[in-house]
């Protein structure tokens, strides 16, 4: 069990202990039947135990809460401090990590009964603190979202400088080497054949010359070092070849094959199109990243990638058959699934991704044939 997981259990007990406590001390000094004693501690537990599973389900933990703590509102007059204390977590953690709409919509029903003239002071206190809690969770993850999104264009603009500034050292290593090189090679060899052949010369224009000679020379080692850090830098890419498409998705599988050890099918349907190299680009890196992901989080799990080519479009479908995302998977998933997004969109088409139907991960997208933009590397 992770930490926050933990700290959210532990939290989730001490509220309903309080909450209990809180309903036992009122129907004890109340002298109410033992019935409504019974049914004021299992809406206490209702307001509070959903807290613990409000990371793995927090819709349905938010709605149990909410309503459990309306009816101990409205017919018995019985919400507790941890009741509403856990209403409000509840709140703040689906605005985090739910449908942003569903926080809003439950964060209004106490709104509604202070304004129908209920003034108990837990009540009046939630109409407030209530929308305070969902919308501060829906601004905590519109926070998050965009420092992902911030790491992803530092890391592409880092790459972009990175490689530019390495193919700009191999530009200069080569007029070095074939321009400037050549020309100085020349003056050391010219400068010792005048020094040879002219007849007559004085003493101290020989010396002249051969001082211009070995200054030339000198200046060649000087420049060898020099394209040697050059070169050394450059050298460090990726040699240069050509880039994937669809041709080599048979050798991708049989790489994923022989990795994982589980099956992959590739299934094509439709008569092939002529795709733009970038377009076959984009869908061999969002198959690769596929099946990376699905070694990752489904390990055994089968894959079946689908590619339906259809007039104009190529219709790229991949799945697998494992547990399907994680619970507690953060909205829009990690830079992988952003990767396949933004190299979807890059070429101008869209991707989806999400559980499948019948169980497992499902990525799909729609690429079209032909597509202006440059991909990104």
């Amino acid at each position: 069990m992770r930490e926050a997981d933990r700290r959210v259990g532990v939290g989730a007990a001490v509220a309903a202990a309080g909450a209990v406590g809180e309903c036992v001390a009122r129907t004890s000094a109340s002298g109410v039947s033992g019935r409504f004693a019974a049914a004021m501690v299992l809406l206490a537990l209702a307001t509070t135990v959903p807290l613990a599973v409000v990371r793995q389900n927090p819709t349905a933990a938010t709605v149990t809460v909410t309503a459990a703590a309306t009816v101990a509102v409205t017919p018995f007059h019985a919400l507790t401090v941890g009741g509403a204390c856990a209403q409000a977590a509840v709140l703040h953690e689906l605005g985090r990590r739910g449908p942003p709409v569903a926080a809003a919509v439950l964060a209004l029903p106490y709104v509604a009964l202070t304004l129908a003239h209920e003034t108990a002071v837990l009540t009046l206190l939630l109409a407030a603190a209530a929308p305070a809690a969902a919308w501060s969770g829906i601004a905590r993850r519109a926070r998050d979202e965009a420092k992902a999104h911030s790491a992803v264009r530092e890391r592409l603009t880092g790459s972009l400088v990175e490689h530019t500034a390495r193919g700009e050292r191999a530009r200069i290593a080569r007029e070095l080497h074939d321009v400037v090189a050549h020309h100085i090679s020349m003056v050391a060899v010219q400068a010792e054949t005048a020094r040879l052949t002219t007849p007559g010369m004085p003493e101290a224009g020989a010396a002249k010359l051969s001082a211009i000679g070995d200054t030339a020379r000198s200046a060649l080692t000087e420049m060898r070092r020099l394209l040697g850090v050059l070169r050394e830098d450059a050298e460090a890419e990726p040699p240069r070849e050509p880039q994937p498409g669809l041709l080599q998705l048979n050798e991708l599988l049989d790489e994923a094959r022989d990795t994982s050890g589980t099956g992959a099918r590739l299934i094509v349907r439709g008569a092939a199109l002529e795709l733009d190299p970038g377009v076959e680009l984009a869908a061999y890196r969002i198959v690769q990243e596929a099946l990376t992901n699905a070694r990752r989080h489904a390990p055994g799990a089968a894959v079946d990638v689908e590619l339906h080519y259809e007039e104009g479009t190529l219709a790229l479908r991949i799945r697998d058959n494992g547990p399907g995302p994680p619970p507690a998977s953060p909205p829009g998933g990690g830079l992988g699934l952003l990767g396949m997004r933004e190299r979807a969109a890059a070429v101008g088409g869209e991707l989806r991704t999400g559980p499948a139907y019948g169980g497992g991960f499902l990525v799909e997208t729609v690429l079209p044939a032909n597509s202006a933009p440059e991909q990104p590397r």
